[in-house]
Order: structure tokens, then sequence, then C-alpha cells
């Protein structure tokens, strides 16, 4: 299924995927592709680190959920929730968001550019470490990858991505995309399965 270009409606599409991964989860304390990460950091990452971003820089704060160490499904799935909503809201269409590393930029913009993005990326982290489907929709990989090849060594210097995993030349758009952010492609946990 091809990704929407629309904001609201790519994070339903990339959000229900990772939604579908968190609720395929058997080990929460399974090793995850980032090192020092389990399974239940993956998902902790995506709902602590955006509501900080968001609160600072539009104002909008979301809904606080469950604890992710309590309940991940329950965290993740409150968390999703409030994204979407804010992303269905008309009156987002008229906010900004305002970042010192980004300028000013539309509300939906910044939640499409750094959040759904890291979703769609973070995926593949989950499902390889929980020996789920780890295929990402080779379209959106090839759009990302395009835009961080442009500027590699901005994504290096914020210390958000780790060294590049040299890769074949001939591989698919989606191990180039996950070599570019310091992903070894194929890296297997102890629980990983050939899907």
């Amino acid at each position: 299924m091809a990704l929407s270009d629309h904001p609201a409606e790519r994070h339903r599409q990339v959000a229900g995927l990772f939604t579908d991964r968190v609720r395929g989860t058997r080990s929460w304390d399974a090793p995850s592709p980032v090192t020092g990460w389990t399974a239940r950091d993956v998902v902790r990452h995506l709902v602590e680190w955006l509501p900080g971003f968001l609160a600072s820089g539009s104002g909008v704060v979301l809904p606080p959920g469950p604890s992710v160490d309590d309940d991940p499904v329950a965290a993740w799935q409150a968390h999703r929730d409030g994204v979407q909503e804010v992303l269905d809201d008309p009156e987002t269409a008229h906010r900004e968001l305002a970042n010192p590393h980004i300028g000013t930029v539309p509300l939906d913009t910044a939640i499409d550019r750094f959040y759904t993005a890291d979703v769609f990326m973070h995926t593949w982290d989950l499902s390889r470490a929980t020996g789920q489907d780890d295929r990402l929709d080779p379209d959106f990989c090839a759009r990302l990858l395009a835009e961080m090849e442009s500027m590699e060594e901005v994504l290096r210097s914020s210390g958000q991505y780790g060294p590049r995993v040299e890769v074949p030349v001939d591989a698919d758009v989606q191990t180039r995309m996950l070599g570019l952010i310091g992903r070894d492609p194929f890296w297997r946990g102890p629980v990983s399965r050939t899907p």
C-alpha cells in the first residue's frame, strides 16, 4: 500500500503498521538493533520524545498515557491516538512549530517530517527485534534516503544517528536507508527469525 502524501493520513498508515508490530510483540525485553535498547525502549523513545518537542515548539500538549514500563501496548496506543487527534484537528492547518534547529514550520509538516518518519524507521527496529515482518514501504524508503543523503553531515552532527553502515552497492532501497541511518540491515537478535 502506497503511503499518502498528506501528514494526517500518512501518520495513520505508518502508526497503524507500528501498532501491528506493537501488538505482535511477545517479549518486551528482546534486544533491538539499536545498541542498548530493547523492544520496550523502541516504544519508549517514540512515546517520550515528541510531547516535549510539541509543547516547547507549538504549545500543543498531548494527553498523558499509561507508562511504557507498565503497559507498552496501551502507552503506544494512547500516544498514537493523541498525535492523530492533533493531525486530524482542522486548527492544526493554521498552527506552526518553532524550534532553534529547524526554524518555523507548519505544525503538521513538523510532525510528518520528524516524528512520522521516525516511527517509520523504528518500525524496522521493533519488527527485527521481535521476529516480525520488517519490510517497509519502498517508495517512502527511497524518499527518506534521498532527503537524508542530501543532508548527511547535518544528520551525523545531530548525534541522533549512528555511523553509516556500508551495504552492498546493489542493495535495495530499504537496506540502503537503514545503512544510512546507522543500522546494520543484517542484524539478527536472538529471537529473530527469517521473515
